[in-house]
């Protein structure tokens, strides 16, 4: 009877999402015809009109995404995922790593306790640094922004490349054979017996889990979402169209490169980069650019290197971060050349 509660009250959620999602075009149209904006054509007009339409669009797909993934994460344990890559090939270690890291929460904080985790349980490095790559760059937060400001080939392109430079930059580092990079006493720390049987979980417990992601998650980044649109509605109203073609544009061949060693000092997450990375793209940055620059600031950041360091040693970071950095540099040409 509970189960069924549940359920039903996620049916009637979805249903008001869906009634609010799919007219919220026409609210915000209404909203800025009641309030005189829509006849207004100052560029502070413009930058309150693009507020007001995508911030509560984002909250609204991020919710629903976060919903969903937190009902799939329930189905993948830390534990789970370190049995799934135990005993793996190289190669395929790194695939498999690669896509787990979609699924499995994950962020720069605990970097160090899966890092010791993995090793312990004998999964290679290349295979573990695989899924470390994977996990901060490729989120449901990413995803629901990409696809809701973008459409789903941006979202798909971005995946897909996330992925191959998580799967190769941990392939490479796996065929270096870099372990004397690691700080010895990772190595000295002995896992615990597992347990093997596993909590009976029920779909209503995981719709709770699909519950407690969005109040973990969203309740976290709305901020950022604020922040990152906020920045956005302000370029959208002022900056010249094509302002930044010159700076970010196809034309420009050391955008790439620059626009990568800018984005590793600016720690974001997802919520408060893809905004302005939306405006970018309206005011003529290249998508190869402007992709290979939210990479960098998602995927590679300096409180990530500080928290590593407590694990790997200073050249193993250098590499770590030089070898992804180029993957994401490579891409940011492939696609500059394809779009």
């Amino acid at each position: 009877m509970k189960y069924k509660k549940k359920l039903w009250t996620v049916i009637l959620l979805l249903v008001i999402w869906v009634g609010i999602y799919f007219n919220l075009e026409k609210l915000s149209a209404l909203i800025n015809d009641i309030s005189g904006l829509s006849s207004i054509k100052e560029g502070y007009a413009r930058s309150i009109e693009f507020f007001i339409f995508e911030v509560p669009k984002v909250i609204l797909l991020l919710t629903l995404i976060v919903f969903l993934m937190g009902i799939v994460r329930s189905y993948f344990s830390p534990e789970k995922t370190r049995a799934l890559l135990e005993k793996k090939s190289l190669f395929l270690g790194n695939v498999l790593a690669s896509v787990l890291g979609i699924f499995t929460p994950f962020c720069s904080c605990s970097a160090v306790p899966l890092f010791i985790g993995f090793v312990e349980a004998g999964i290679p490095l290349g295979v573990t640094l695989s899924f470390l790559i994977s996990a901060p760059m490729i989120n449901e937060v990413a995803l629901v922004l990409l696809f809701g400001l973008f459409g789903w080939k941006t979202a798909a392109i971005y995946i897909s490349t996330g992925l191959l430079i998580a799967i190769f930059s941990g392939y490479i580092i796996g065929k270096l054979k870099l372990e004397k990079f690691v700080e010895p006493w990772v190595y000295e720390i002995k896992s615990g017996k597992r347990e093997n049987e596993e909590e009976k979980i029920t779909f209503g417990d995981r719709i709770d889990s699909g519950y407690i992601a969005v109040k973990d998650i969203v309740s976290k980044v709305w901020i950022y979402i604020i922040i990152g649109v906020g920045v956005g509605s302000f370029a959208h109203g002022y900056v010249p169209e094509d302002f930044m073609a010159g700076l970010m544009g196809k034309s420009a061949w050391w955008s790439v490169p620059v626009s990568v060693l800018i984005g590793i000092p600016l720690y974001s997450n997802a919520a408060g980069i893809i905004p302005i990375v939306q405006v970018l793209l309206e005011k003529g940055a290249s998508l190869g650019t402007a992709l290979a620059f939210m990479m960098s600031v998602i995927g590679l950041s300096l409180p990530e290197a500080v928290i590593l360091k407590k694990v790997l040693k200073l050249p193993m970071i250098f590499i770590f971060f030089g070898i992804v950095g180029l993957g994401i540099i490579i891409v940011g040409y492939i696609f500059n050349l394809i779009y």
